[in-house]
């Protein structure tokens, strides 16, 4: 039997994608794009940084928003996430907002936005899905605030990256989540593929499962505050001029801090026509090459704990060809 996708009515349904760093939030997302049948998706993207990777790696963008080559629109949350969605549905008509966050976002400020203000008039909060990076899964995973909220809050986990783990280490991390999240919704992935009708459209958001302690939070205020307790900080690296691959790989390989959690980048090396995509999460590093869809340059982000900024950007600058 053959299940597709429903045109929504009435208000626009939201789907929030949240996860720790790396866990997959944009492959999901794309996943998503390349499968939305007739759906025409609004894509939101937040990120921790001044660079938005993300959101390049969607579509080349000049603006904050733009219409994507499958019909979908993008958007790059700048500023309020309130003023975001009432541009893109101004725009056009909109069957369906997929809404990415940064790895460091509490879920409980989105929630709120949507319940706390005018946009309740508009869109439905469908679902929270929780991406959970299976490969780089340790107990010790939801002594992080952040990521102990998102799975708490998360209507769906998304257990991603099932290819590189054992089934009995995916058994003992589903019991981890089971202990902090009884009767926890897993679905396992392998690069972020999701049957569609089992994340969208599905009608798991329950505002009622909000304390009113919850309901008094401040939905204009960000997450500053709470990345400062952790000591988390983003570095953001841009040159016009081509790295030299040797010296890059000798700076990931030698001098990359260790507190360095998550990075991710456009890289223009000297001598080849194609752009290198970086992502690195924990120890795991690989690259991906593809077309340049706008003027070479170098874009990068490191996020980690206690990062000496000057340090890292006199090292990359060092690695210019």
């Amino acid at each position: 039997m053959t299940h597709t996708l429903k045109l929504p009515n009435h208000k626009t349904p939201v789907t929030i994608i949240t996860g720790f760093l790396g866990s997959g939030k944009t492959t999901l997302l794309n996943h998503i794009l390349n499968n939305r049948q007739n759906l025409k998706v609004a894509v939101l993207v937040n990120e921790f940084g001044e660079i938005n990777i993300d959101s390049q790696l969607l579509v080349s963008i000049d603006e904050d928003m733009m219409l994507l080559s499958n019909g979908c629109i993008c958007c790059t949350i700048n500023a309020s996430l309130i003023d975001a969605v009432n541009a893109v549905l101004k725009r056009d008509r909109v069957d369906y907002i997929v809404i990415e966050t940064t790895g460091l976002a509490e879920p409980v400020p989105l929630m709120m936005t949507f319940s706390g203000s005018d946009l309740r008039d508009v869109t439905r909060l469908d679902s929270i899905l929780t991406v959970v990076d299976a490969e780089n899964f340790n107990p010790n995973h939801f002594e992080n605030k952040i990521a102990l909220e998102q799975l708490i809050y998360g209507d769906i986990v998304i257990l991603n990256k099932i290819d590189l783990v054992s089934e009995s280490q995916l058994r003992k991390i589903e019991e981890s989540i089971n202990l902090i999240k009884v009767g926890a919704k897993i679905i396992r992935s392998e690069q972020g593929k999701v049957s569609l009708p089992l994340i969208l459209d599905v009608g798991e958001f329950n505002y009622k499962a909000l304390s009113p302690s919850s309901l008094q939070y401040d939905v204009k205020s960000s997450s500053k505050t709470q990345l400062a307790a952790e000591n988390f900080m983003s570095i953001s690296f841009q040159s016009d001029k081509p790295l030299s691959v040797e010296k890059f790989n000798k700076f990931l390989d030698e001098q990359l801090p260790k507190t360095v959690f998550r990075a991710k980048g456009i890289i223009w090396y000297k001598g080849s026509k194609l752009r290198h995509i970086l992502q690195l999460c924990g120890k795991r590093c690989n690259f991906q090459r593809d077309e340049w869809t706008s003027p070479p340059r170098n874009q990068l982000v490191f996020i980690g704990h206690n990062l000496d900024a000057q340090t890292i950007t006199s090292q990359l600058e060092e690695c210019l060809a």
